[in-house]
């Protein structure tokens, strides 16, 4: 199976059918992005084992990273785990077939691990925890904590026809400042629905799967590409970034506000510490201070703060 992602040309090579349909159920109907520079291509071999475990509703134990000898693994145990050559370009993800019925944790912690970690390293990318929307190829990058809003304000920003780019990870060129995502699935937590007034969107949202995330917060996975929406056709130039605040605005009508440029790159960095660790972030944080990073802070309702984000968009 061979998919465009990030930029990047991936085949994927399994003798199990259920792991192809997992790859092509994160990966099938996307825009195929392209950067400016050639794609290099990756592969990634997956592997089914047979069922180590008896069916039960515990969380399988979490992924824990090791790296050496050129290579970077990814084990939650020793029947799933993740194995990547990123000089090489190729990967190897092991599954046990009992992981079959933990689609999330499997397409998320495995398959998305490879594919992320092989398409940063191997293009120079800056791998961004965040949500990116935009229109015209430009964008804005949503950053901000767990729980500050990001996921609710791509939400209404694809419902009032800005481009979405990504809702979850970003990944960023840092020295054109254009970002690539996956436009897969949005992930919403039930109380956003209130906010939500079109009764199709409604129910678009609320038959859709529900995961749980490591922390315990449920949210529904709502699949992007059944059509309510723009998903962006290429890669977004970053006209600047939006730290998403979940306080209030003191005055409802100014919801925006610049962050001092001296307290930029602190900012970035709490808020991105791995990514601060890749080589080429000193250079992302230069052009994205150039272009500006602001505050948003709630209004009334998320149309008026994406309202603010077109603003900054022009």
């Amino acid at each position: 199976m061979h998919k465009q992602i990030l930029g990047g040309r991936f085949r994927f090579e399994s003798t199990s059918q259920a792991l192809l349909h997992l790859v092509e159920s994160a990966y099938g109907g996307l825009p195929p992005h392209q950067l400016p520079m050639a794609g290099p291509e990756f592969r990634i071999e997956l592997r089914l084992l047979p069922r180590q475990a008896p069916p039960g509703d515990a969380d399988p134990p979490p992924v824990q990273v090791q790296s050496g000898a050129g290579l970077l693994c990814g084990v939650m145990d020793a029947s799933n785990y993740v194995v990547l050559s990123p000089g090489q370009r190729r990967g190897l993800v092991v599954a046990s077939e009992d992981m079959l019925s933990r689609p999330y944790h499997l397409r998320y912690e495995l398959i998305e691990f490879a594919v992320f970690t092989l398409a940063a390293r191997g293009m120079g990318l800056i791998p961004l925890h965040g949500a990116c929307v935009g229109k015209r190829g430009r964008g804005v990058l949503l950053l901000g904590a767990s729980g500050s809003g990001k996921s609710t304000l791509a939400l209404h920003s694809l419902l009032q026809g800005v481009d979405f780019l990504a809702e979850d990870a970003v990944f960023v060129q840092p020295e054109s400042l254009l970002a690539a995502g996956v436009a897969n699935y949005l992930h919403v937590q039930a109380d956003a629905l209130r906010f939500v007034d079109d009764g199709e969107v409604r129910r678009w949202i609320g038959q859709a799967p529900i995961i749980r995330r490591r922390s315990g917060v449920e949210k529904f996975e709502a699949d992007l590409r059944q059509g309510h929406g723009r998903l962006a056709a290429a890669p977004l130039e970053l006209i600047g970034a939006v730290f998403v605040s979940s306080q209030s605005a003191e005055d409802p009508d100014v919801l925006l506000s610049p962050i001092p440029e001296h307290e930029i790159a602190a900012r970035l960095c709490a808020d991105q510490p791995y990514a601060a660790t890749q080589p080429g972030w000193h250079r992302f944080g230069q052009r994205l201070m150039q272009a500006g990073v602001h505050q948003l802070r709630r209004g009334r309702h998320p149309r008026d703060s994406v309202d603010a984000l077109r603003q900054l968009l022009g």
